[in-house]
């Protein structure tokens, strides 16, 4: 090795020294190397503290997999804001719709093709408590039929089929889970609802909101009460 370095300082064609044994004495002696700053500087190199472990590899393994996860959970919250818009505007045709009918009749008639064009329902019907008859398309609960549907304070309820002949006849077997949202008509007040058949078992719920529906709800409530029934009493 001293030989190598005095062919080196002498400048002549044998003054490179030879690399295996250059290498073999680096390896032997790395402090010369680490220490020397300014060296390693004109290299371009970076020393590493030797109890520093690298862990750019598995940190961006980490960093892609939440990249992932974000950019999935993204996509899902995406495509519920398009579902959601979708409704509404749905929504939004069928009250449209609903405002331009012209007596009970059409009102029926009306909200149970909506919901079954723009919302795939298998019916949608308007149903009204006895004592008193019902106009055409509406179906008769008995006395106290929507307190037994919904309990006595109940406001809406979703999920099972409940009193399906009653409320959808002979569509009753295409009905596999239903939204039921109360209303009260006229005054003196008579107990109604409106009641959404899904031909899907998860269609309705519990654990679903039921805001859309209940606005549809509100909006049949007030038409209907721009005409009388002509006979409540009877």
């Amino acid at each position: 090795m001293a030989g190598g370095t005095e062919a080196a300082q002498a400048g002549g064609p044998e003054a490179s020294p030879v690399w295996p044994e250059l290498r073999a004495w680096l390896k032997a002696n790395p402090e010369h190397f680490l220490h020397d700053h300014e060296l390693l500087a004109e290299l371009g190199l970076k020393p590493t503290a030797p109890n520093v472990v690298e862990f750019g590899p598995a940190a961006l393994t980490r960093l892609e997999a939440v990249v992932q996860r974000e950019s999935g959970a993204r996509k899902a919250i995406e495509q519920v804001a398009r579902a959601n818009f979708a409704a509404q505007a749905q929504t939004h045709v069928t009250v449209l719709d609903l405002l331009e009918a012209r007596n009970h009749t059409d009102l029926a008639r009306r909200l149970d093709a909506a919901c079954q064009a723009r919302f795939g329902l298998a019916a949608a019907v308007i149903a009204l408590e006895r004592p008193g008859t019902a106009p055409f398309g509406w179906r008769l609960l008995p006395e106290d039929g929507v307190t037994e549907l919904l309990g006595e304070h109940g406001l809406s309820r979703l999920g099972p089929v409940a009193a399906g002949e009653t409320l959808f006849g002979a569509r009753a077997e295409a009905v596999k889970s239903v939204a039921l949202v109360r209303m009260a008509l006229w005054a003196p007040p008579r107990h109604a609802l409106v009641a959404f058949g899904s031909p899907d078992p998860a269609g309705f719920t519990p654990e679903m909101g039921c805001e859309l529906i209940a606005f549809v709800t509100r909006v049949v409530e007030r038409v209907a009460e721009r005409w009388p029934v002509l006979d409540p009493a009877s």
